[in-house]
């Protein structure tokens, strides 16, 4: 009888697909998605705890964001201090966010003015060109100004009245459902871009429909734990905060785009850094509080 000859197995052909394939970007992928979930699910209702809470633990939080936000935007910029000036941009951060907090925001302005002048002097004594001279100071004083002005204003909303709690609910409840009917609302009927060179993504339609998400919880809310307050006011505050939350987040495109990185950092698994994942809130936070100090608790 003839023997059966084995065949030989053909190198690379019972292998996984390389990396880069659709299979091994759709493992990827999942991965990332289902870390997105769990940091989410851990953290997220955490985060809103502490915001509720106030006090003495939401001021650590800020304190903890703001100064890891400002290592971000330093190395994120791609300007490279020397270590002594990373420490002191730091120090000159955290005197503003804590003084901007526990003082006033005109505190804060006084150590920012501070910060300035120091910076001139130091950077004005280095060997550079006067082109990176002045792209570092401007940097450097800007990622000072954000992060030292707007973060505080976070605390400064929960402490303004007795309902400050309920506030910290509304405005992370907004910025949540905005960002998720901008979202499913913009991948089914948007077709005109909102700002292309920015941010490809982001429709007109899904900036509208992000708008809805304020009036939604200003409805809920309104009807659950804010029915003191008129609800003209209460959609009022929530088409403020979606407005002012998505512009937010197209600044904080813009200084990705504009120099080139995708992630502020990589600190969150799954959700990039500190910077990506406020950027929303850096810029409400100050509206709200303007708006309830102005019409609501004047």
């Amino acid at each position: 009888m003839a023997r059966f000859r084995p065949q030989r197995a053909v190198p690379g052909r019972y292998r996984l697909p390389e990396t880069g394939t659709p299979l091994r970007k759709g493992l990827s992928g999942l991965s990332n998605l289902l870390t997105r979930i769990i940091v989410a699910a851990i953290f997220g209702p955490l985060i809103i705890l502490i915001s509720y809470l106030g006090g003495s633990w939401l001021f650590g939080m800020v304190m903890l964001f703001g100064m890891i936000g400002i290592g971000e935007f330093m190395f994120g910029s791609g300007i490279r201090p020397k270590m002594i000036l990373f420490w002191i941009t730091s120090l000159f951060t955290a005197g503003m966010l804590a003084a901007s907090m526990l003082l006033s925001i005109s505190s804060g302005l006084l150590i920012l003015t501070g910060y300035f002048i120091f910076l001139g002097m130091v950077t004005a004594v280095r060997n550079t060109t006067p082109s990176e001279l002045f792209k570092q100071q401007s940097t450097l004083i800007w990622g000072v100004a954000y992060i030292g002005l707007l973060y505080p204003f976070v605390y400064m909303v929960r402490q303004l009245s007795g309902q400050g709690g309920d506030w910290m609910l509304f405005m992370f409840g907004t910025l949540w459902l905005s960002d998720t009917l901008a979202m499913f609302i913009g991948k089914a009927f948007g077709k005109r871009k909102l700002a292309p060179t920015v941010s490809p993504n982001k429709t007109i339609a899904g900036f509208i429909g992000g708008m809805t998400g304020g009036i939604i919880v200003a409805f809920i809310l309104g009807f659950w734990r804010l029915s003191n307050i008129e609800l003209p006011l209460l959609l009022m505050a929530g088409i403020l905060i979606s407005l002012v939350g998505q512009l937010g987040d197209l600044v904080e495109s813009c200084w990705k785009r504009a120099i080139g990185i995708k992630d502020s950092s990589a600190i969150i698994p799954g959700h990039g850094g500190v910077l990506d994942r406020f950027d929303s809130l850096l810029f409400a936070a100050p509206v709200l509080y303007l708006f309830l100090d102005n019409f609501i608790y004047q």
